[in-house]
């Protein structure tokens, strides 16, 4: 479509498309109401540009939460009375083509054919729904919300820039890490004169920094090259500052030069003859010219000079890389526990049940050394057992910002995803924790959801799913499961992420009554899941009874194989008496039985 492809979200362009096509063309011409629509796309866009600014400042404002969770209802709703004339337009054209079918040649005339009841129902369905729409959007300036039409905005916190200096008393687990890297960095290059680009990746928080500043400190790297450059590149990759803030450390005198050329020659002058080791911390820009402009002066360095740079996204790093990437994992369990012992237990007596929570808060982890250290350093104030206690149990969206900002820390992940990507990272809430993602039935899922855009050309949807899922593997949103390299995983921090940005949008039903999660399902859920058991207790969903909006109801499997499971037809019957056929219109008793929770 030639409005404003650029910024919408997969979502949004669905519901266009859908305007667009031929059976509505078809059915609203000539139409009373076929003006409402064109109100609507407008309304629609005037929401659309706020998108994104709200996506980012979510985090960190929660009225402006509160607003994308109302907005993305009423897109849902809106879509909603779309799929009501779409099943409209088929129905009309179905009808007309039985009255015409003794005919040996006929034309479907939208125009002649009558209106239904449902239609003049729907009519004013769209009034109201453009009425909400313009008073969403006028919370606009309450909120401080910014029009994003020409570009992305990056008006989210920015990340603290890092420093070559690090603390090693408060570092577990990377000795082997840390040999591997220095082996790569002093080893001789099989050709000769050019400089080795040592990539490191992994998700945020797994501690790639960390590990590029124990490489960095270590006497042997600094017995071996003649220069050390420690650079914090973050979201822009700008050769200007980069280059200059690499000749400031190599050059005695201060820098005024703000030129690309001069600052480039005048570098390249300083490194001749010298074997240099350049960090580059946090790089995000995977284009090729940013990279080649930085190159030019660095090839005067001697042979043997290296480049670290850490990224979160895998595609980054084979760009840039001239080894194989070096993936870091998460910390073990042990090393885990002793981080948080040295953060939260430190010159304190360990109380078993102490030990007990804190042990369970180190498993929530998932071996992410961040949320480990910033858990620790939360709790070590913190004296009473229930405080503890009630730690474990907070989302990490509701632990206190001014002490931990691990979500934060994640979510520069989801503010780099291309707007398309969002709501399928979002979507993934409604996979349990450790549950093993297959591609193919994720794909088919999303297809089956509107959240892929249309492909051109002769590209299969499936194609398009299958680029979704490879972009969101090489940014580590997805990681592959240690117990089915074929399968894969979110960690489960990623996790509690998705559940932040999918907000009341989807809604898991967890195995646990003490949970609670009967009561934090909202009525405006439209996704939902629950692992399957042999025999299922009609109780089980009584949660349902206040979904009023559902799309989706979907069983899952776990490790432990059930067969064939047995579900009460009060379950379908009397739990969702009140969903439109056209609702929920997502009931997958198979199309996951290859995936697993482990």
């Amino acid at each position: 479509m030639a409005i404003g492809e650029a910024f919408l979200s997969a979502f949004l362009q669905v519901l266009f498309d859908r305007l667009a096509s031929h059976e509505f063309v078809g059915l609203l011409c000539g139409r009373n109401y076929d003006d409402l629509l064109d109100k609507l796309k407008i309304t629609l866009l005037t929401v659309t540009t706020l998108l994104n600014d709200a996506e980012e400042k979510q985090f960190y404002n929660s009225a402006v939460k509160k607003w994308l969770h109302m907005t993305k209802d009423a897109l849902y709703d809106a879509e909603d009375i779309l799929d009501e004339l779409a099943t409209e337009a088929l129905a009309c054209k179905m009808e007309a083509e039985s009255q015409a079918s003794t005919n040996k040649v006929w034309n479907w005339n939208p125009i002649s054919t009558p209106r239904s009841p449902s239609t003049r129902g729907i009519e004013s369905k769209l009034m109201k729904m453009i009425e909400r729409l313009e008073l969403i959007a006028k919370y606009k300036n309450v909120l401080g919300l910014k029009d994003n039409v020409g570009g992305r905005l990056f008006g989210f916190r920015l990340r603290s820039p890092t420093t070559s200096l690090v603390d090693e008393s408060c570092v577990y687990g990377r000795s082997y890490d840390k040999e591997k890297i220095i082996q790569l960095l002093v080893r001789d290059e099989p050709t000769s004169g050019k400089v080795g680009v040592v990539p490191i990746v992994g998700m945020a928080g797994i501690g790639k920094t960390t590990l590029a500043q124990l490489v960095y400190n270590d006497d042997i790297v600094d017995m071996h090259f003649d220069l050390q450059v420690w650079i914090f590149v973050s979201n822009y990759f700008d050769a200007v500052r980069v280059t200059k803030t690499m000749l400031g450390s190599v050059h005695s005198e201060k820098i005024d030069l703000d030129d690309l050329n001069l600052l480039q020659v005048c570098l390249k002058e300083k490194l001749a003859g010298k074997r240099f080791l350049l960090v580059l911390d946090d790089v995000w820009s995977k284009r090729s010219n940013d990279w080649d402009l930085l190159w030019i002066p660095l090839v005067s360095g001697k042979s043997g000079s290296k480049i670290i740079v850490t990224t979160q996204n895998s595609d980054v790093a084979s760009s840039m890389g001239t080894v194989p990437a070096y993936h870091l994992s998460g910390l073990s369990f042990e090393d885990c526990w002793l981080l948080f012992r040295s953060q939260a237990l430190e010159n304190r007596i360990v109380d078993v049940n102490f030990e007990a929570i804190g042990k369970e808060i180190v498993k929530r982890c998932d071996g992410l050394p961040l949320a480990v250290k910033r858990f620790g350093i939360l709790l070590r104030s913190r004296i009473e057992e229930d405080e503890w206690k009630d730690v474990l149990n907070r989302e990490i969206w509701d632990l206190p910002d001014d002490e931990s900002n691990i979500l934060q820390t994640l979510s520069f992940s989801y503010h780099h995803l291309p707007a398309h990507l969002k709501p399928c990272f979002a979507y993934c809430s409604i996979f349990p924790r450790e549950f093993e993602l297959d591609k193919d039935s994720l794909v088919l899922l999303w297809m089956a959801e509107g959240l892929l855009q249309q492909p051109k050309g002769n590209k299969k949807l499936e194609a398009v799913g299958g680029e979704y899922f490879t972009e969101l593997v090489s940014r580590s949103l997805f990681q592959q499961s240690v117990h089915n390299r074929s399968r894969f995983i979110m960690h489960s921090l990623m996790k509690e992420l998705a559940q932040f940005v999918s907000g009341e949008i989807c809604f898991r039903l967890e195995d646990k009554v003490q949970d609670s999660n009967q009561d934090k399902a909202s009525q405006k859920a439209r996704h939902s899941s629950y692992v399957r058991r042999q025999r299922e207790v009609t109780t089980r969903f009584e949660s349902f009874n206040r979904l009023e909006c559902l799309r989706t109801f979907l069983p899952l499997d776990s490790t432990e194989r059930v067969g064939v499971s047995y579900l009460a037809n009060k379950v379908p019957n009397d739990l969702l008496p009140s969903y439109d056929i056209y609702e929920c219109y997502l009931l997958v008793p198979v199309v996951l039985l290859n995936c697993q929770i482990h």
